[in-house]
């Protein structure tokens, strides 16, 4: 786990793989829209950014086998878990996380309501293949700007608003995605 200030670095989230939302608004209904997400490449950032929590971790099982005195350990799934914290500002990501934009956006409609899974039968663009679509797409680039950590396919599993006394307000939204995160110089 890594844990870094909102001022080393820089957050971009995007739509999928590189696509999903045909503009940086998602349409929630016909009165709530949030700009949260670009289907560009370079994605929409995060402002006022305060700490980015960055978990990599791997799921084993043990498997025995009946007369052998060794132990498998079986790999089941690898969990990539980004938390974001800035400081609250607007509504956005109340609306994103409890208007069912959880799992994504497709053509500024959402992947499905809160009651359950994606439906994940809608067309794709002729240049995609595959589910590409779905999720957002996170990249955190260090300060120096020589490394991108990107984490493909991540979908929103948690949103916290912290108040205190003195109105200073703080969100947190918690990303996961099991796909393998890669690691590139910009």
């Amino acid at each position: 786990m890594a844990y870094f200030l909102g001022r080393d670095v820089s957050v971009t989230i995007a739509a999928g793989d590189d696509v999903g939302v045909s503009s940086s608004i998602v349409d929630l209904d016909d009165t709530r829209e949030a700009t949260f997400a670009t289907k560009t490449n370079a994605g929409l950032t995060v402002s006022d950014l305060t700490g980015v929590d960055l978990g990599i971790g791997v799921t084993d099982e043990d498997i025995t086998y009946m007369g052998s005195r060794t132990v498998l350990k079986a790999e089941i799934k690898k969990e990539t878990t980004v938390s974001l914290t800035r400081k609250k500002k607007d509504n956005t990501w109340d609306v994103v996380f409890n208007g069912g934009a959880r799992w994504g956006a497709y053509n500024n409609n959402l992947h499905a309501n809160l009651a359950g899974e994606p439906d994940l039968t809608v067309p794709l663009p002729a240049t995609q293949t595959g589910v590409g679509y779905f999720g957002y797409q996170l990249k955190i680039t260090l300060s120096s700007g020589v490394e991108v950590f990107t984490i493909p396919h991540c979908q929103i599993t948690a949103h916290t608003v912290t108040l205190n006394a003195d109105g200073t307000t703080e969100e947190t939204m918690e990303f996961i995605s099991q796909e393998d995160p890669t690691i590139a110089s910009t």
